[in-house]
This record gives C-alpha cells, structure tokens and sequence, in this order.
C-alpha cells in the first residue's frame, strides 16, 4: 500500500504562490507531461488505481496530463491546496512587498494568519488531519491503493516532518521538492514510512 506524493510542475516565480489561481509555465506543462508518460511506461511497477490532486490550477493541470496517460481520473480535493496565504495570493512580488512588507511565509507566528488567510498552525493540522483521513480511507479500502496524489511543495514539506516524527514550524528547513518530483509513502507495520525521496528521473 503506497502513496506517491507529486508536486506540481513549474510555475511562474514572480508571483506569490499559495492559493494562487495562475497556472503553469509551459516548463511546468513540460514536466507534467514527463512524468505522465515515464508513468505510463512504468505502470506495472506503480501499480496506480487512484489520483488525487489540490483544487489549485497548477496542480489540475498537472494531474490533467497524468491522468490522460494513465487513462484515471482524478478528484480534485481543496484540504490538499498549499498554505492560505490570502490577498498575497497571485500577487506580483513587487505589489506583494509594496502592500504588505515584511509579510512572509517563515517570518509570521505560527498563530498568525496572513492576511485574509490561514496561519501556518492552522496550515499544519490542515494538512495532517488530511493525511490521516487519506492513509485511513486506504487502510479501510475507502480509496483503492496505490494513491497518486498531486500538491505542493509545503504541504509535501510538512508529511516529511509528520513522517519523521519531528516538529513542524513555519522557519523549519525546507526538503528538496522539486516541481513534478515523486516521493513515497509505504504502509509499513507501526504506520507510515517514506522510502523514496525527490524522485526526478523523468526529467532527464
């Protein structure tokens, strides 16, 4: 029983990510199309039945060209978005900095919200009540395994730490998450465990 955890493909970095509606670079549709197909090619050894994916456009589209290789559909589930980072969604760096200086991830409390958004406390236990629910649905034959499911590079970020049993704040080291990357999840005896990290050989 395995989860594949996939973060998008690229992006546009010269706006605020989060819950930002924009989309993917053509890099990004690139990539996407890489992974589809190295999985296509690979289906025996991944054995995928179900994908799911954020609600955000980077990551539908994403899981749009997957799923047209691997010929599944996917649910697209909105508890699996990157942190609310609120009217800073979307926004240029530049406006971003203008309007609301100083206003970043790693320098909030992890009580405080971003403005119109969520605090990164809120973010966490978004994000492991979600991974609890997954691994149950699983476990109880809810959700056919093995699970594809498609995010970000927070969120991703933060079942590293779950995983490993440490703590989580905002101003935590960040794991090496690149667009499109796989990392899995296996059932093992006591739980859960990561067994493969950063997985980017699609891309080469």
């Amino acid at each position: 029983m395995k989860i594949f955890l996939v973060r998008h493909g690229a992006d546009d970095e010269g706006y605020r990510g989060g819950w930002s509606q924009r989309g993917l670079t053509e890099q990004g549709i690139i990539q996407s199309k890489q992974l589809g197909n190295y999985l296509h090619h690979h289906a025996e050894q991944y054995e995928i039945h179900t994908i799911i994916s954020s609600d955000l456009p980077r990551a539908v589209q994403t899981a749009r060209e997957i799923e047209e290789k691997l010929n599944i559909p996917s649910s697209f589930v909105k508890d699996w978005r990157e942190m609310n980072n609120g009217y800073l969604a979307g926004m240029l760096h530049e406006e971003a900095e203008k309007n609301y200086p100083g206003v970043y991830f790693n320098a909030l409390e992890m009580g405080s919200p971003f403005p119109g958004g969520e605090s990164p406390r809120n973010f966490y236990n978004r994000i492991c009540a979600s991974f609890d629910t997954l691994c149950r649905d699983m476990e109880e034959q809810k959700i056919e395994s093995n699970v594809l499911l498609i995010t970000h590079g927070g969120v991703i970020n933060i079942l590293y730490y779950l995983l490993d049993k440490r703590e989580w704040s905002n101003k935590s080291s960040f794991h090496p998450i690149d667009h499109t990357s796989m990392h899995t999840i296996e059932k093992i005896v006591n739980g859960w465990s990561l067994s493969t990290m950063n997985m980017v050989s699609h891309l080469d």
